[in-house]
């Protein structure tokens, strides 16, 4: 994977006082299989882009129940967990909050 520019290096938008945003975020939809559907061909390599995402100083990721479904929220736990400080996860259709959706899929992924 080859980098050109940190997202560190991009100014930051502030959701309130004590909650920055990198001005580009990830938006995970295309992690999913074809079509949006089902698992990717390629999971080990999803869970690289979500982590050199991560790296590079991206720290909101866009996601949906909807995607797989379910599947890039369950890419995002095992790519992520435990989540950095700051790591903002933007879920359309949680059921709970989305860190501890996470947080508890990732519990459920690991004793699997």
């Amino acid at each position: 994977m080859t980098s050109t520019q940190p997202a560190g290096d991009i100014a930051e938008h502030h959701l309130d006082a004590d909650t920055p945003v990198t001005r580009i975020g990830y938006g995970a939809m295309q992690l999913a299989g074809p079509g949006v559907w089902g698992r990717p061909d390629d999971p080990g390599n999803a869970v690289a882009v979500l982590r050199e995402a991560v790296a590079l100083g991206v720290n909101f990721l866009d996601t949906a129940n909807a995607y797989g479904p379910r599947t890039v929220n369950r890419l995002i736990a095992v790519a992520l967990h435990p989540y950095p400080d700051g790591l903002i996860v933007g879920n359309r259709v949680p059921a709970q909050s989305t860190l501890d959706a996470l947080n508890d899929l990732a519990v459920r992924t690991a004793s699997a």
